[in-house]
């Protein structure tokens, strides 16, 4: 059975930061694109970061480029996105996927619960 489990979420106030992870099992983690996406309420869930199974190509969406990085530890199937300099627009909850063998084309099968994120102003 796949789980995708994040933790690191929390309240922090804006310029803070937040490094959120996501512990995998169940799955050949070394072989899967990872992303991150959020959701605020009454949105969309957008893809704010991914990157690839061997960590050679990442995406960041425009509104965290500068930000946030994406990185990944294959030795422990586990997937980070350390948040710096975070704005209130930043709060929603943080969804890791992964998804996509060996390619980096952003499709994702499998999710985790989520974690919530809030930054105070």
């Amino acid at each position: 059975q796949v789980q995708l489990v994040e933790s690191g979420g929390g309240l922090v106030q804006a310029g803070g930061s937040l490094r959120l992870s996501c512990a995998a099992s169940g799955l050949f983690f070394s072989n899967y694109e990872v992303g991150w996406f959020r959701q605020a309420p009454g949105k969309e869930r957008d893809l704010v970061a991914g990157i690839s199974w061997n960590s050679g190509r990442t995406y960041y969406g425009d509104s965290v480029k500068g930000r946030f990085t994406i990185s990944r530890d294959n030795a422990k199937n586990t997937g980070y996105l350390q948040m710096n300099s975070l704005k209130p627009e930043d709060t929603a909850a943080y969804y890791c996927a992964a998804g996509g063998w060996k390619t980096f084309e952003h499709q994702y099968n499998y999710w985790g619960q989520g974690t919530q994120v809030t930054v105070s102003s």
